[in-house]
């Protein structure tokens, strides 16, 4: 029996997944595996048993992913699952950034009770309002992943014209881009074309403050700047000024924080990305399918710290090792047998479905966890 704790509300459509041989809830101790959503998990102390956690959406700032590689836990992600809900909300920023229509709609509440009055007050105060079309503009895009490509289509299907920057672009993305996309090799040429600029990039050391002071000031006067996948990635501070001096004249973010919100120019929504019904059940599924082929037959696919290893059912005895990279030679010659083996910057990962002596095996210095599954 597999159990599976569940640390936030998870689309019945992705528990279901899971059959009769598991249990599923919040209150399971000792679990095999863990589901979360937004849920902290650093403050936790995971059980011996877990093998893997799986977050029911893209980014994965609410899990120690790197303590969790050191103990052998595999930590999954759902890249793509909530993409289209994602793409969404980035055109309705698109247009929020133009029209000003946050503004204008809190101007309008203000009428109320003017009576007669606000047909004329309508037309004398909308003129405050005005803002530029979305289509003949450049739409510069930092990165072009599931969600980049997805925004890169859409802006392309209302008249923008795209510059996208991404380092890690995959020939199949690169050659499905809409016709005229611009793929520059300098993210700084983002900034210097762009009229409105996205970003769609994981957050990290070398991502953080992405969008800062320096960058911003390569800009063209009035860019409008977008934020809809990690708060770090744009500077706060640097932000508002940009706002203040004229050089931003909007900027819709995801990811309020006390700085920011009721500022001139900041459209704050409350991390409404990916909150829909359509992501959350695409999520939970994903993440259920994640965690199913891990644990009966020891597939990592869409692991944000392990290597990516495709694997066919279990027929007989398989044994799984994860391992530091340096330690694949000991590891490997110890099975002494056909394995299937990927690595992933200090980690490696081996598998075999031929008998191994798994006390030889676990002694191997650089070993972190040997899992066996009949």
């Amino acid at each position: 029996m597999y159990s599976i704790l569940t640390l936030n509300k998870i689309a019945a459509c992705g528990t279901d997944k899971f059959g009769a041989d598991y249990a599923c809830g919040t209150d399971i101790e000792n679990p095999t595996a863990i589901m979360v959503r937004s849920a902290s998990m650093h403050d936790m102390t995971l059980s011996d048993s877990t093998i893997a956690i799986a977050r029911a959406g893209a980014g994965t700032n609410n899990i120690p992913v790197d303590k969790c590689a050191e103990n052998g836990v595999v930590v999954f992600n759902t890249p793509g699952a909530n993409a289209n809900a994602v793409k969404e909300l980035v055109i309705c920023g698109l247009l929020l950034a133009s029209r000003k229509v946050a503004s204008a709609y809190d101007w309008c509440k203000g009428l109320k009770g003017k009576g007669d009055e606000v047909g004329k007050l309508v037309e004398k105060g909308k003129s405050q309002f005005a803002g530029p079309e979305i289509s003949g503009k450049t739409l510069g895009i930092i990165g072009l992943g599931a969600i980049g490509y997805k925004v890169a289509v859409a802006a392309s299907s209302l008249g923008m014209k795209i510059v996208g920057y991404d380092p890690y672009l995959s020939e199949k993305i690169r050659a499905a881009l809409p016709e005229g996309t611009e793929v520059v090799e300098d993210i700084n040429d983002i900034f210097v074309k762009s009229d409105y600029i996205t970003i769609h990039v994981p957050f990290t050391e070398s991502t953080k403050n992405t969008v800062n002071k320096d960058t911003l000031a390569l800009c063209k006067d009035g860019v409008r700047i977008l934020n809809f996948a990690r708060g770090g990635l744009v500077n706060d501070a640097d932000m508002l000024d940009a706002l203040e001096s004229g050089k931003a004249a909007a900027y819709v973010t995801d990811f309020p924080s006390d700085e920011i919100i009721g500022a001139d120019g900041v459209i704050a929504i409350p991390h409404l990305g990916a909150s829909t019904p359509e992501s959350e059940d695409n999520c939970a599924m994903m993440a259920a399918d994640e965690l199913i082929a891990y644990i009966e037959k020891g597939e990592i696919v869409n692991s944000v710290n392990m290597p990516r290893l495709e694997l066919d059912p279990v027929k007989g005895t398989r044994v799984c090792v994860i391992h530091k990279a340096e330690a694949v030679d000991a590891v490997h010659a110890a099975i002494g047998a056909d394995v299937k083996y990927a690595s992933r910057g200090a980690y490696g990962y081996t598998v075999t479905d031929s008998d191994a002596d798994i006390s030889k095996l676990e002694a191997i210095d650089g070993v972190i966890k040997v899992r066996v599954i009949k």
